[in-house]
């Protein structure tokens, strides 16, 4: 199967405007999964709730569900998105599932990064593995990356590859998500933005770098700091089912038993 990631420049609010350039974009490409970057159509740097509450909307009914749904059918494919949810009167940094065959899920940011926490609730429904027609996708929004556990976690729930939709503006996480893929062997693909938003005294800066990397650590594509790209690899999900490190070494079974037992402080 072919998986792609797209990386943007979003202009702040313009919501359908960056979303139809995007549709653009993976029009170019024919890919089986597509993963745009989080919050792609909306931008990053709000300057209070309100502003925010005008750009979210709930999952399946809102512009974005739609259109999304309209491309993931005339081209059968699947498409992992980062939007603003609106959920009652919460506001959830969150990632849509959206595949050709009628396969829904979502996924809500579990760790907020800095300012985020003024304006989304965390994440209320841990991490999940949706299990497709193309194979087991897990799901987890830029800084969650930082927390070994959230990959970890999407291993032992048989995940394939991360969709991983980010806004990343510390330096780390490109190489950080090849040991990510590493230690969990598994694939990964992470959409990334570029830009800077400078908004209500605060300048955010995007580093672009979106890529996709194998359960070996193998960088199949990353793109640039400072241009939109798309990039497409074609993969073999079943690389990941694969947890043997050599004849005697199984990544998840060898942290079991008398194993953790001499781990425990």
């Amino acid at each position: 199967m072919h998986v792609s990631v797209i990386q943007n420049d979003p202009i702040f609010g313009l919501k359908e405007k960056n979303l139809e350039q995007c549709l653009n974009m993976m029009q170019q490409v024919k890919a089986d999964l597509y993963v745009l970057p989080e919050l792609f159509s909306t931008g990053y740097n709000f300057i209070d709730k309100d502003e925010l509450r005008q750009l979210a909307e709930p999952f399946m009914g809102g512009y974005t569900f739609q259109r999304i749904r309209e491309f993931a059918s005339q081209n059968k494919c699947f498409i992992v998105y980062g939007f603003p949810e609106l959920n009652n009167n919460e506001i959830f940094n969150s990632a849509g599932l959206v595949g050709f065959d009628g396969t829904f899920g979502l996924f809500r940011k579990v760790h907020l990064f800095d300012r985020e926490k003024l304006y989304f609730t965390p994440g209320d429904q841990g991490f999940q593995v949706f299990e497709t027609s193309i194979g087991k996708i897990g799901i987890m929004i830029c800084f969650d990356w930082y927390f070994p556990e959230s990959a970890r976690t999407l291993a032992l729930k048989e995940a394939q590859i991360i969709a991983h939709p980010a806004n990343l503006v510390l330096p780390n996480c490109p190489d950080c998500m090849v040991t990510r893929c590493l230690e969990n062997r598994m694939f990964a693909a992470t959409a990334n933005r570029i830009g800077t938003e400078d908004r209500g005294g605060h300048s955010l800066h995007f580093i672009g770098k979106s890529q996709i990397v194998t359960p070996k650590g193998q960088i199949l594509g990353r793109a640039s700091h400072d241009h939109p790209e798309i990039i497409v690899a074609e993969v073999d999900l079943s690389m990941a089912d694969n947890k043997n490190l050599t004849p005697r070494n199984h990544l998840l079974k060898d942290r079991s038993g008398k194993f953790q037992e001499r781990c425990r402080f």
